[in-house]
């Protein structure tokens, strides 16, 4: 596996790191459409071997990073007007650690994952998944965060962006399954897109990045992001919990929209990973959309290290 450097100057800086060789369901008042949760995993989407069952079973037992005393509840001080709902989040929510070249090494809850402290002190770095989701006419449906989320709220970003959770269904790498299974799950719970409307055979994995960016002076994100892609006419009701607004759009949309941010027009901001997205990969991948000829721009070997 290769690691590709991409220089952006003028945005984050991914420190150094030694390198090795190589949910709990939302408890809300909001109730998804339909009333319905995502069912167990089925055969035709998770039902590994037995073999990834039991090296699943066997990772339980691996050494586990614990919140200490001192943040098993938080800061009280930092943290008091943090959501109910995404407190809850922060701390039930176990992210799936890994190493630089995307080794399961552990799990941590999402708050100790995205605290900045423990991120340049432990070199924490978890896995997560970016969705990018077109209409039949092409146009890019993004989603603005919500004003309660903890990191980068209020920001505008791509469809759905979240972390594939420490469960057997999650964990699967055989074409990045765990991952698929994970984003089916979350566009569910922040948009209220229905499984059946994203089967998680229609997700294109294009490509993976590595990246760190400071939220404030508290919050953050490492992570190592799978880009996916998917072309489906969905329903879309937005959880109030997670999503502030949405809107498709096409290129020049788009485009209009980086011009505003770059001026800092109207407070209108773009979450760092979304951006780096963009200025990389997007606009030739969405000619590959348009083509129908996505699979033809798929890269998954290469972890592409933004610095």
């Amino acid at each position: 596996m290769s690691l590709a450097r991409i220089s952006i100057p003028r945005l984050f800086l991914l420190k150094s790191v030694p390198t090795s060789s190589s949910t709990t369901r939302l408890r809300s008042s909001w109730t998804p459409p339909r009333s319905q949760l995502l069912s167990p995993p089925t055969s035709t989407t998770t039902d590994p071997s037995l073999a990834l069952r039991t090296a699943f079973l066997s990772s339980l037992s691996s050494p586990r990073r614990r919140l200490c005393s001192s943040t098993a509840m938080g800061d009280s001080a930092v943290d008091a007007g943090m959501d109910e709902v995404q407190r809850r989040l922060m701390f039930e929510d176990e992210c799936i650690l890994v190493d630089e070249n995307d080794r399961v090494v552990g799990h941590d809850t999402k708050y100790n994952c995205h605290l900045m402290e423990k991120i340049e002190a432990e070199n924490l770095l978890h896995r997560a998944f970016s969705v990018f989701l077109f209409n039949s006419k092409y146009e890019l449906l993004l989603q603005q965060r919500s004003a309660t989320k903890v990191t980068f709220p209020l920001v505008w970003t791509n469809t759905c962006c979240s972390h594939p959770l420490y469960r057997e269904s999650e964990l699967i790498d055989q074409n990045a399954l765990g991952v698929r299974n994970a984003a089916q799950r979350k566009l569910l719970d922040e948009l209220g897109i229905p499984a059946e409307d994203v089967p998680v055979d229609q997700f294109t994995p294009l490509g993976r990045i590595l990246y760190k960016a400071p939220s404030d002076g508290k919050w953050g994100e490492h992570e190592l992001d799978y880009l996916l892609f998917i072309v489906r006419d969905v329903n879309v009701h937005p959880n109030p919990d997670e999503v502030a607004d949405i809107k498709y759009v096409n290129r020049e949309e788009l485009k209009e929209l980086l011009r505003k941010a770059d001026a800092g027009e109207g407070g209108l901001k773009l979450s760092p990973w979304f951006r780096l997205v963009v200025d990389n990969f997007l606009f030739k991948w969405w000619d590959h959309v348009e083509k129908g000829t996505i699979q033809e721009a798929a890269d998954m070997k290469t972890i592409h290290k933004l610095t």
